[in-house]
């Protein structure tokens, strides 16, 4: 044989040693770690810098929600809404936590640990079972997802729009007066599209702000484990 057609040959043989790509080998969707922080919390700082870390990793989507019930120390925090606080709260109980604190990570929906503690985060992560169905595709305003074994009771869909860039926050009262607070993929919006049972669904999920990035969310409801998760 010549060269080139060694070349070829042995290509195919690789490739069908391999076998047909499908379902089965699809890519594994990202890990999804959620901040729960304050810019009112003293012993927030150091889980924002952790947050800023993994956000390094390919495999970890991270999401900053910053909540409210700090805000009564006297600096309300600019990013809170209720909405994010609500979600922490609903995460409790399954976790076993006797109430939403900060700094918290909340690793797929199904596990937690204090943010500042790095390590500990990222064997949560590495434990983690990655998810590749249901399958999903968001692209131009739209989020599909395909069929596949859902709860019996639904899931969530959750769309949610975040800044990935690190942004500086000068913080003028409170716990951490004088102080410029490095934040990372900060959620500016969450919102429910809907539910997911099994069969394959669409939602419109309209375009972005302006330097914002989009994620969707196939979630247990009452803040159970997140089934499946795409960022674009």
């Amino acid at each position: 044989m010549k060269k080139s057609q060694q070349a070829v040959v042995g290509l195919m043989f690789v490739l069908a040693a391999a076998g047909p790509a499908g379902p089965s080998q699809a890519a594994s969707q990202p890990i999804v770690v959620e901040l729960f922080t304050s810019q009112g919390c003293s012993s927030c700082p150091p889980a924002n810098a952790n947050l800023i870390e993994l956000s390094k990793r390919r495999d970890v989507l991270v999401l900053s929600f910053a909540v409210t019930y700090w805000d009564y120390l006297g600096w309300k925090d600019s990013f809170g809404r209720e909405e994010y606080t609500e979600r922490q709260r609903i995460y409790e109980p399954a976790l076993g936590q006797p109430g939403p604190y900060t700094p918290q990570m909340v690793v797929n929906g199904s596990a937690t640990a204090v943010g500042n503690n790095l390590a500990e985060i990222e064997q949560l992560v590495d434990a983690a079972a990655p998810t590749t169905t249901p399958e999903l595709s968001l692209t131009n305003g739209r989020i599909d997802i395909g069929a596949g074994d859902a709860p019996s009771i639904g899931a969530d869909v959750w769309l949610v729009r975040y800044d990935p860039n690190v942004v500086q926050v000068p913080v003028g009262r409170g716990e951490n007066t004088g102080r410029t607070l490095p934040h990372t993929h900060v959620v500016h919006m969450l919102r429910l599209l809907g539910e997911w049972n099994g069969a394959a669904r669409s939602f419109d999920t309209g375009a972005a702000e302006d330097g914002m990035r989009t994620a969707v969310l196939v979630q247990n409801k009452g803040g159970g484990p997140i089934l499946a998760s795409v960022t674009d």
